[in-house]
């Protein structure tokens, strides 16, 4: 809050213009200066002014001699230690690739240490100058003029002490989805819903009214009705789930969801299988994920990936594995594929679109129980006494913050891992993620899906067993 003889100077520069002003705009001007409903932490990028909301900074630090983690995003400067917490460092100036510049390794750079959700940060800029209060009022929206940084990562601008603020949106920037994104998402589902039940009295009045004028017609005819109300239910239920978890409900997934509609039938019984909520939509998708995701591998599954594994004589294996989320995938199939080509240098690309797990992932430490298990031969035990893979596992995989539906340079590869991230994509994107499957696979590359995907429309050929492999030979 301004003291008040900030307020007095202010106020006194608002009347030696007052001859250039009228009466309502001066009392307009005198209002403006006596509420402050909002505060902000300005710093500036590449000599342009920036500022965030003061309620995300948690404390304002100089740090350098970051410890350096391997295959991290080139704006991940490394991890600190901030009295006893370990915080990954994120260069700002590189996120948005503005110019930094160079200074001396034992150089202090300017932090603001931030709180996003649960996950602490620090994020470094060129210089942090003041805490400025304003109306919250006079913020304006975010222009495409801005060209220099996305403007989704813009949560408005604002005028304030003679300078022009670009106020960043922090959560935009981490990924995290703001208070007012879940209740338009709450709303929206709800919209859609009382819509879907409508449509679904509607139906069953028409269909209870056909019924009753034709009660004399044969059984074929009801029981293509019973098809057809079996079709709607299906129907409503893609939608449920497309809206609540983001599953498309097409060839990929078409033959599984029409075999999950019956048991979910049995379940739940006639007129109860609609999905209400989210927590619907999870109990309906739970049998869909494949075995061990987002966990660590047991010792069964990992020698049903490594038998469909095909011979390879290659003295590189070079890996995509898309949606690789924390790392539990990219780690269990690095092992694996040492295990299984000793010979040949292993290289996995593990893409995902959460920032916060890509950038994670590379710090990555196995639970007790994994450490004792099959992982064992390719884990090292820390100064600290936690178990972690050995340097050559680290060194294979390359973690990146990367959306498999844009292009990539990737090299030609031997294997495609990527299971249950199809179904989650809309058809458009399966489609432009499966031509980049095909065209980036070579003459004797495999393709790994999930357990419940079907891709037999790209032409390749599917081989018999557990694990769903498929494969241009």
């Amino acid at each position: 809050m301004a003291t008040i003889q900030e307020k007095l100077s202010v106020l006194a520069n608002t009347m030696d213009r007052a001859e250039d002003l009228t009466n309502e705009q001066l009392a307009q001007e005198k209002k403006k200066l006596s509420v402050v409903d909002y505060k902000m932490v300005t710093f500036t990028l590449a000599g342009k002014d920036y500022a965030i909301d003061i309620m995300k900074v948690k404390e304002i630090a100089k740090a350098g001699c970051f410890t350096y983690v391997p295959n991290a995003l080139p704006f991940v400067l490394g991890v600190y230690n901030l009295r006893g917490d370990i915080i990954p460092i994120i260069d700002l100036r590189l996120f948005f690739n503005s110019t930094v510049p160079e200074h001396e390794d034992n150089f202090l750079e300017n932090m603001l240490i931030v709180t996003v959700g649960e996950q602490t940060f620090g994020v470094v800029v060129d210089e942090i100058d003041k805490v400025v209060g304003i109306q919250k009022s006079s913020i304006q929206p975010p222009h495409p003029l801005f060209g220099d940084i996305n403007i989704k990562y813009i949560y408005g601008v604002v005028e304030a002490e003679n300078s022009l603020y670009v106020l960043l949106d922090i959560d935009k920037i981490f990924g995290v989805r703001t208070p007012e994104e879940e209740r338009e998402l709450a709303e929206t589902a709800k919209a859609q819903m009382k819509m879907r039940e409508e449509v679904v009295e509607n139906e069953r009045a028409a269909a209870a009214a056909a019924l009753e004028a034709s009660a004399k017609e044969d059984s074929a005819k009801a029981e293509e009705l019973k098809k057809q109300k079996a079709a709607d239910d299906l129907r409503f239920i893609g939608n449920s789930l497309a809206t609540f978890k983001k599953f498309s409900v097409n060839s990929v997934t078409e033959e599984w969801m029409k075999n999950r509609y019956e048991e979910w039938l049995k379940e739940r019984g006639e007129g109860n299988t609609q999905l209400q909520n989210e927590m619907d939509a999870e109990k309906f998708l739970s049998p869909f994920y494949s075995r061990c995701t987002g966990t660590w591998w047991t010792e069964e599954y990992a020698d049903e990936v490594m038998k469909a594994l095909p011979e390879n004589s290659a003295k590189n294996i070079v890996v995509w594995n898309p949606g690789c989320g924390k790392g539990y995938e990219s780690y269990s199939l690095a092992c694996i594929l040492k295990k299984r080509y000793p010979g040949a240098k292993i290289r996995v690309y593990g893409h995902d679109t959460d920032l916060l797990s890509v950038s994670n992932a590379p710090l990555m430490n196995l639970t007790d129980e994994a450490s004792t298990s099959w992982y064992q031969p390719y884990t090292t035990r820390t100064a600290s006494g936690d178990y972690t893979f050995s340097k050559e596992i680290k060194d294979s995989i390359m973690f990146e913050y990367h959306d498999c539906v844009n292009t990539n340079n990737l090299p030609p590869i031997d294997i495609v891992f990527s299971r249950d991230l199809l179904s989650f994509l809309p058809e458009s994107s399966q489609n432009t993620v499966l031509n980049e499957f095909n065209e980036k696979l070579k003459g004797n590359g495999i393709i790994i899906v999930g357990e419940n995907e079907n891709i037999d429309g790209l032409g390749l050929k599917k081989s018999e067993g557990n694990v769903t492999l498929y494969s241009k030979e």
